[in-house]
């Protein structure tokens, strides 16, 4: 009574609709067994998106195009496990669409994407030609990525992250009011270098094979952080704060781990790094990496080698330090999203889309119901959230909210009754088809107190056996319950 109380509280304050409930018990259990099959061995589906945060707009008949391109990577073995359940269609492939989103009802110009297999067998796509114009007067859009299988079969819609539109990079000096444009420490950057100006020699530093190189295809996104200049490389503690000509930074690959030297950050105005400034870095500034410690040592391209090039002083001006083009980089913020979902228990052809995102939990109440407030983004009434195998009874309540109710322990099984450690489940989202959605997100029970296997039981506890199990029931119960979330 007490849980129908709070649902019917809840539903009218939130004007929350509940989802439909599997009314056939076959159904529900099949169910139940192919999320326990996916849990064993996930075939997962992955849409990562990369693009860059900041689009500078093109004039007239002039056309800027996105610098780095926006890149598309398809991973997961689902994508060939859905190949190969299409009997008689081997050669099922993905294409793909990449555009503007929509400005009222007027038609964006997209893009065609084929992607081809990489060594680690994630499919790439890249949409090199698109730009934004000045008859768009948008201060913020976003990317929209439509994908197909080959037979026509449509996938799914996916969107960037907001992208901030600038006329040019900004030549001022810097202020820290203005920190929408600044780069600060642990953000992630895209360095590119464009000899002579032509769009055609444009390298982007990136990892291949363990090693940096510069290329013409392909760009890494790399953590930058801030650190403390009088320490070693080896300690190398990270400091947070916005970045600032002359700071010693360290550029570490969000893919593979790999990472730089120290380096000195210098900002570079014709040619010439200049070691006085210290104002904060901008996006689209031009800058050079100088190694710590080195004779005037700075990072630099070779074609598509990263080497090292040694600056000239200046004679008539001790601040300045004369560099080659291939010493000059220009950085700029970069963003990811990652779509994730399995369509190995789907038994509609309906597009994954909208692909739900998790961003945070928000634990609720206790005694006999705790709730748990799921927060994000592309939420909507077909929603189920899943405790690991267990389906929990789900609210919906808007585009950004679901509430469900926290499965009691027992739910996991016969054995709660023997386990005295953490039980740490994966939360899950599920569409009324039967195609899931996985999450970073895990939920954690922690009973308050715990005995090891063996050990003795506190002289208090009855030995009657119904009375010993109500007692650890007790213990599990959300009263006597640390609950967990993290991502």
């Amino acid at each position: 009574l007490g849980v129908k109380l709070f649902h019917t509280l809840l539903m009218g304050e939130a004007t929350a609709e509940p989802l439909s409930c599997r009314s056939n018990p076959y159904q529900a259990d099949l169910l139940r067994d192919g999320v326990r099959r996916y849990l064993q061995l996930p075939a997962e589906q992955t849409v990562l998106i990369l693009h860059a945060k900041v689009a500078q707009k093109s004039y007239g008949n002039e056309k800027r195009f996105f610098c780095p391109p926006p890149c598309v990577y398809l991973g997961g073995p689902g994508w060939k496990l859905k190949q190969e359940q299409d009997v008689g269609e081997a050669g099922l492939r993905v294409w793909g669409y990449m555009g503007l989103d929509t400005m009222g009802s007027s038609l964006m110009e997209t893009q065609k994407l084929s992607f081809e297999e990489q060594p680690d067998a994630k499919g790439f796509g890249c949409a090199k030609a698109l730009y934004i114009s000045d008859a768009d007067k948008r201060k913020h859009f976003r990317l929209v990525l439509k994908l197909f299988f080959s037979n026509g079969q449509e996938i799914g819609t996916f969107h960037s992250k907001l992208i901030k539109v600038i006329s040019k990079p900004s030549q001022k000096k810097q202020s820290l009011k203005n920190t929408d444009l600044c780069i600060s420490s642990g953000s992630k950057v895209s360095l590119f270098n464009r000899l002579r100006s032509q769009t055609v020699s444009t390298r982007y530093l990136s990892v291949e094979g363990g090693a940096f190189i510069a290329s013409a295809r392909q760009w890494a996104a790399f953590t930058l952080h801030l650190a403390d200049e009088r320490c070693t490389q080896s300690e190398f503690p990270l400091r947070e704060g916005y970045i600032r000509y002359g700071s010693v930074v360290q550029l570490i690959c969000t893919t593979t781990g790999i990472t730089l030297p120290p380096l000195i950050i210098r900002k570079v105005s014709k040619q010439y790094a200049m070691l006085d400034v210290d104002e904060p870095i901008s996006q689209l500034h031009k800058c050079a990496f100088q190694f710590q410690g080195s004779d005037r040592m700075y990072l630099c391209l070779s074609t598509e080698k990263v080497i090292q090039f040694q600056a000239s002083p200046c004679p008539k001006e001790a601040n300045r330090e004369l560099l080659n083009d291939g010493s000059c980089w220009t950085i700029i913020g970069t963003e990811t999203v990652e779509y994730s979902f399995s369509e190995s228990l789907a038994c509609a052809r309906e597009p994954v889309s909208p692909v739900p995102l998790i961003t945070a939990l928000q634990l609720s109440g206790g005694g006999d119901v705790a709730m748990l407030e799921v927060q994000g983004e592309y939420f909507h009434a077909h929603l189920k959230v899943w405790f690991g195998d267990v389906e929990a009874e789900t609210m919906y309540r808007s585009p950004k909210s679901l509430m469900c109710v926290v499965p009691d322990v027992s739910a996991f099984g016969s054995d709660w009754r023997w386990l005295r450690y953490p039980i740490t489940v994966p939360l899950l989202l599920v569409r009324d088809d039967g195609l899931i959605y996985s999450s970073s997100f895990t939920f954690t029970y922690t009973p308050e107190q715990s005995f090891l296997p063996g050990q003795q039981l506190p002289a208090d506890v009855p030995q009657d056996s119904d009375t010993l199990l109500n007692s650890i029931h007790q213990e599990f119960t959300r009263t006597n319950f640390h609950l967990f979330m993290q991502s």
